[in-house]
């Protein structure tokens, strides 16, 4: 494992206690050069998580409380009259950071939540008729709460694409939960990470992730995988190969974080209800898109 990687982790798992494989995905989907969405109930770790991650990954981040009387000028900025200078001048809003921190992001109305779509999809935004780029490599951590919570809007299926992975924290183990009882909530322990990465440094590694080789064999099981969630009757409408791309992404850096320079079977199975259980709605009501996942990789076997 490259050791800068390994001293991520090792500070993540001193913050996060007893969450290992919730880290990596969460590094995995950086190195995918995706955005990440943690979706959880209130007090088990997702903004302790990406404050976290910002820290160690030594990126200029931005934390942004959503609400439900945000407008989109609050994320993407404005354009204001310089009596002064006789003209019109931007001023730049919490997205043009390399790491933004959208918290809670669904008690936003639907306007505001695509505001972002262009700027996730193309990293630029445009603003009264002008396009403005945004800073490389820049990333979306999103925490929701589930959405039968009072005063949430639900994603629109268009925003969830976005996102290259959501991730569920759940509740600490045992020993872990005991751990916090004795000594206290873990997130002062933000202040004491240490930067193990800069922004040429994680642009380095995500082209090193994107270089992993894929097999005839390994695009074929991603595709009977993708494939199955259309010829099923579990779900409304199966994947479409933006979500198999998402996957074969996640799965290089899967492999790349595990020290390989080619992707395995395992590393497509470790990502895989990650990167697509949220693009997907059981045609059942109250079953639960994870659940219908793995039954159905277990009836997928590899070539």
């Amino acid at each position: 494992m490259n050791p800068e990687i390994n001293q991520l982790f090792k500070q993540l798992n001193a913050l996060l206690l007893g969450k290992n494989h919730v880290i990596q995905l969460a590094m995995a989907c950086i190195l995918a050069r995706g955005h990440l969405l943690l979706e959880d109930v209130p007090g088990v770790g997702k903004t302790t998580l990406a404050h976290g991650l910002a820290a160690a990954l030594g990126l200029d981040y931005q934390r942004v409380q959503f609400t439900n009387d945000m407008l989109p000028a609050d994320i993407l900025g404005v354009t204001i009259f310089r009596p002064n200078e006789s003209k019109f001048v931007f001023q730049p809003g919490p997205i043009f950071h390399r790491f933004l921190l959208a918290d809670e992001i669904n008690r936003a109305s639907p306007k505001v939540q695509s505001a972002l779509l262009e700027a996730m999809e193309e990293q630029q935004v445009s603003v009264d008729g002008k396009t403005f780029a945004l800073p490389k490599p820049f990333m979306v951590i999103a925490t929701q709460n589930p959405t039968e919570q009072v005063g949430t809007f639900p994603l629109p299926e268009s925003q969830l694409d976005r996102f290259l992975m959501r991730i569920s924290i759940g509740y600490p183990n045992e020993q872990a939960e005991q751990y916090l009882y004795k000594h206290g909530s873990m997130r002062e322990n933000i202040r004491k990470i240490q930067a193990v990465f800069n922004a040429d440094s994680l642009i380095n590694l995500q082209q090193q992730a994107n270089q992993v080789s894929v097999s005839d064999a390994i695009a074929d099981y991603a595709y009977r995988l993708i494939n199955a969630t259309r010829t099923g009757t579990a779900f409304v409408q199966g994947l479409s190969p933006r979500a198999g791309l998402a996957v074969i992404q996640a799965a290089k850096a899967w492999a790349l974080i595990a020290g390989r320079n080619m992707v395995l079977p395992e590393d497509v199975k470790a990502v895989f209800t990650a990167t697509t259980a949220h693009r997907l709605r059981p045609v059942q009501q109250g079953h639960d898109s994870v659940s219908l996942l793995q039954d159905m990789m277990r009836h997928v076997v590899v070539g």
